[in-house]
């Protein structure tokens, strides 16, 4: 061990290395800023976008409840394991998904983080004058020079006179064009949030609803009238307008010859509205994509079919059921249609029915089956079933099917029973009772919806257009004037990438315009250096 040297006051003592010094972590403030700042970053935005786009595909794919309740209710007959599943992941309800809502929060978000900065920006940029000419105007990469008697006065006369922003020294001008870009740009995205705000608006204030009305029957805009209502979180029933309308008739027109024979070529519902309970009425003809309007609500033709018309008489010679039952669709090209009657009031046994209706009813060897959609033959094969419907038990089931397990079948059932027409009469097996098929009529399905976002969304959509357009079409550039006795130099600068054409072809009649009547002796004009050589010089 060597003792320690003693140096003036001071002790030099051996000590061993200090530790290195560890970097702290970003800790949790750090975190937030960086995802805050990955958030609203322009990349994110578009992402985000790109993802809203992709969640609404399944929207056009599957089937929605709001729109078209009736498909996602015969996806559930047809294929019953794969609806279930879909039903979990709100395939059928994908607008209003846990996910999709998600997508769009997050969206609204990133936006808004965008914008308002560089709306602060923008906002400084337009108070800004454009910046004084630099040193060396030639070295810029659109330059030349020549002599003249050209003033400065003169100079920046003819480039407002283009449209530029201008401000002059002693011996220069500086002139700057294209701040409508960056207006652009920030009206398209500001746009797209307002757009959010109108579709946040709609589903606060908004309401939706889904009915089936049949000839003849009527609709009175309330709660209780909707087959599927779908009110925003702030709508009430006060919220409805009550208005009330009847469904005269119903007609559609269908090709009758030809390759396209069977084609639909219109649809028209004959309506007798009410605009309020005490209103006068009048009359209405509701089209596809021509809705019916009354008090801001509207109301969509979605979809139509066929409603047969029977008389269910009991075992005891009583009525026990009459009207017509809605068929949903099983064959889109010929409007072959299936249907339930249920009959808890008959006696001694309840009766249940599923009947096969054929718009247009033909025999093919052992089969029958519609040969054109339009009701040029109607029948309707019966399949009866007598037992207990199960309605007691408390369990909700569909009207468009038919629990037959504690049910027997009347008779001997057959695949393909011979089918009834108009005015034939069914005798029913163990004296059960009978069914008359009495008629056809026709049901529309319609969609009533008040969407209070639809004029601010349309307006911020137009607003977006119109952004987009600026943001693409007009260039950032800007324009120097030096007047150094009576030689003129004329330099410019494009801050726009792609508009390099454009710009040279607007930089030489700038330059032509100011050479015009005042240029003497020309002497050869400098070439500019590549632009990649270009320091912007003050």
């Amino acid at each position: 061990m060597t003792e320690p040297q003693e140096t003036g006051t001071a002790t030099a003592v051996e000590s061993e290395p200090e530790a290195p010094h560890r970097p702290a972590g970003l800790g949790l403030i750090g975190w937030l800023r960086w995802g805050w700042r990955v958030l609203t970053s322009m990349r994110t935005a578009l992402i985000l976008l790109f993802l809203l786009a992709l969640a609404a595909v399944p929207g056009s794919i599957y089937p929605q409840r709001g729109i078209d309740p009736d498909q996602v209710a015969q996806y559930f007959s047809s294929r019953p394991q794969e609806a279930e599943w879909l039903d979990r992941l709100w395939l059928f309800d994908v607008y209003s998904s846990p996910w999709f809502a998600a997508i769009y929060l997050l969206l609204f978000i990133s936006l808004l983080g965008c914008i308002v900065p560089r709306l602060a920006r923008h906002a400084g940029e337009l108070r800004r004058r454009p910046p004084a000419a630099p040193r060396n105007l030639l070295r810029l990469p659109y330059g030349e020079e020549f002599e003249g008697d050209l003033t400065v006065a003169e100079a920046a006369a003819l480039l407002r006179k283009r449209r530029f922003r201008v401000t002059t020294g002693p011996d220069w001008v500086a002139a700057e064009k294209g701040y409508l870009r960056e207006t652009g740009n920030i009206l398209f995205h500001f746009s797209l949030v307002v757009l959010l705000f109108a579709f946040a608006g709609g589903a606060l204030y908004g309401y939706r609803g889904n009915v089936v009305v049949v000839e003849g029957e009527s609709f009175a805009n309330t709660v209780a009238a909707y087959d599927r209502f779908m009110p925003g979180s702030r709508v009430t029933a006060e919220s409805l307008h009550p208005f009330s309308f009847t469904l005269k008739d119903f007609q559609v027109t269908f090709i009758a010859a030809g390759e396209r024979t069977g084609q639909a070529l219109d649809y028209q519902a004959a309506l007798t509205v009410r605009d309020a309970p005490d209103a006068p009425a009048r009359e209405a003809v509701l089209k596809v994509n021509q809705p019916l309007e009354v008090g801001g609500t509207q109301t969509y033709l979605i979809s139509h079919g066929y409603a047969p018309t029977f008389k269910v008489t009991d075992g005891k010679g009583q009525v026990a059921w009459e009207g017509p039952v809605p068929c949903l669709i099983s064959d889109r090209a010929t409007y072959a249609s299936e249907c339930v009657i249920k009959v808890p009031d008959a006696r001694p046994e309840q009766l249940g029915f599923l009947i096969r209706f054929l718009p247009t009813g033909v025999q093919a060897g052992d089969a029958w089956v519609s040969a054109f959609p339009g009701t040029v033959n109607p029948v309707a094969q019966v399949f009866p079933f007598a037992g207990d419907l199960g309605l007691d038990s408390g369990v909700p089931q569909s009207v468009f099917q038919l629990d037959t397990t504690k049910m027997r079948p009347l008779g001997k059932m057959t695949a393909q029973p011979k089918p009834l027409s108009v005015g034939e009469t069914l005798e029913l097996a163990d004296g059960a009772g009978t069914i008359q098929f009495t008629g056809v009529k026709e049901w529309i399905s319609l969609q009533v919806s008040r969407d209070p976002g639809r004029l601010p969304a349309l307006l911020a959509a137009t607003a977006a257009v119109l952004g987009l357009v600026l943001s693409l079409t007009v260039r950032r550039r800007r324009i120097w004037v030096r007047v150094n006795d009576r030689r003129i130099t004329v330099g410019g600068l494009e801050r726009t990438d792609g508009g390099a054409a454009a710009f040279a072809k607007e930089f030489t009649e700038i330059v032509t315009a100011l050479r015009a009547d005042r240029v003497g002796p020309t002497p050869p004009s400098p070439t500019a250096p590549p632009p990649a050589e270009h320091e912007e010089e003050r």
